[in-house]
This record gives C-alpha cells, sequence and structure tokens, in this order.
C-alpha cells in the first residue's frame, strides 16, 4: 500500500514519529510518538491547508511517498465506532485515547481513521514501534508547491 506524507524539508525522511510525539494530535497523546500519512497527495494537502493561515502559502515542503509492506496489520476505525466528538475542534481527548491504545497494544503496523477534513478519506496512522515498521519504506520525496488558490484570504 502507498501513503504520503507533508513536510518541511528538514523532516521529509524522517519516519519517527518525533513531530507528533512532541506536539501530540488528534490520534495520539504528547509523548507518544505516531508517523500521520494519508491515502491520497489531494488529502495531505488539504490536510496541512486546514492548519495554515489564510494568506500564508507553506514553502519548503515536501511530499513523501511511503510503501507499507503487504504483510502490514491494519485496524480500522469506523466512523459509526467513533465517539460523538472525534470531529471536535481542537480535537478531543476521546480519539487520543483510540490512537494511544493503538499504540500501547502494538498489535498493527497501521491505524486506519477517517479524516475529519474530507469526508470518505482516509488517514493511515503509522506505529514506529511496532515489529514490522522497519519493513516501511520511502520510495520518493518531492518537492511540493501548494497552488496559492488554497490559501486565499
Amino acid at each position: 500500500m502507498i501513503v504520503y506524507r507533508l513536510s518541511k524539508k528538514k523532516y521529509a525522511a524522517d519516519l519517527s514519529g518525533r513531530g507528533a510525539e512532541k506536539a501530540g494530535g488528534r490520534w495520539n497523546s504528547n509523548g507518544l510518538p505516531m508517523v500521520y500519512t494519508s491515502e491520497s497527495r489531494a488529502l495531505c494537502t488539504t490536510e496541512i491547508a486546514v492548519h495554515s493561515p489564510l494568506g500564508n502559502i507553506p514553502t519548503d515542503y515536501y511530499l513523501t511517498t511511503i510503501e507499507i509492506p503487504p504483510i502490514a496489520g491494519i485496524l480500522e476505525i469506523k466512523q459509526a465506532g467513533l465517539p460523538k466528538d472525534w470531529k471536535a475542534i481542537p480535537h478531543s481527548n476521546s480519539t487520543q485515547l483510540i490512537g494511544d491504545k493503538f499504540l500501547s497494544e502494538n498489535k498493527y503496523l497501521v491505524l486506519k481513521v477517517p479524516s475529519v477534513v474530507v469526508q470518505g478519506d482516509f488517514n493511515y496512522l503509522l506505529n514506529p514501534a511496532h515489529r514490522l515498521f522497519s519493513k516501511v519504506k520511502i520510495t520518493k520525496t518531492e518537492l511540493f508547491e501548494f497552488d496559492e488558490r488554497l490559501f486565499k484570504k
């Protein structure tokens, strides 16, 4: 399976999950590493756009293409099984508890979750502590230029 990640050039080849570990996110608490990826380039773009101030076009971003081995176990969280506040902004602790449990149980390499930003699309969260993580490979990194129309005021 191929997934995508957008990040600053400095982090384009970094799959440690340290960024999410430092800041926490919708699906993980501070102190727990997790690699956030998306099923498409378009979803990656949208995820960055919703976290960027209008009028500021993100620069120095790279698109990383990542291959997840077919032997990887995937735990899929269906929208129907999520707490009512799963799409809250700012994110709620309830989704962090789901991701934290995924990480602590360490049964699966991948957690498939619905995107808050694009209904019907999915993000794939990777557990860097999983025994199969060494099989995850970056197949390409390339400069990514955002369309300025996404960031117009």
